[in-house]
């Protein structure tokens, strides 16, 4: 695998980037349940990925627009990593989507 330009902050495989980028692109192109299948795969194999956690939170309230769904995804995240700005930014929004 060609070298990273960032630094690999969650210690993740070769495979799990690999299959970030794929569940990324699946997003941007609009292959959403390809993307869910992928990422809750993934989650199964990893349960405390934080970046299989973040992106099921946007799949689910960017996309889904299952915000209840998306707000638990991010409330993982913040479990396991309370200082995740992003995580917290994107739960109130979508709390805000259910509090209207």
């Amino acid at each position: 695998m060609s070298e990273r330009s960032f630094h690999n902050v969650y210690n993740l495989s070769d495979e799990q980037l690999e299959n970030l980028d794929k569940a990324e692109e699946m997003l941007e192109s609009q292959h959403l349940n390809s993307a869910e299948k992928l990422l809750l795969d993934m989650l199964e194999k990893s349960p405390k990925c934080i970046p299989v956690l973040n992106n099921l939170g946007v799949l689910y309230g960017k996309y889904f627009l299952e915000y209840e769904k998306a707000i638990s995804y991010y409330n993982e995240v913040l479990e396991l990593e309370p200082s995740n700005e992003w995580a917290r930014n994107e739960r109130r929004r979508y709390e805000r989507y259910l509090n209207y």
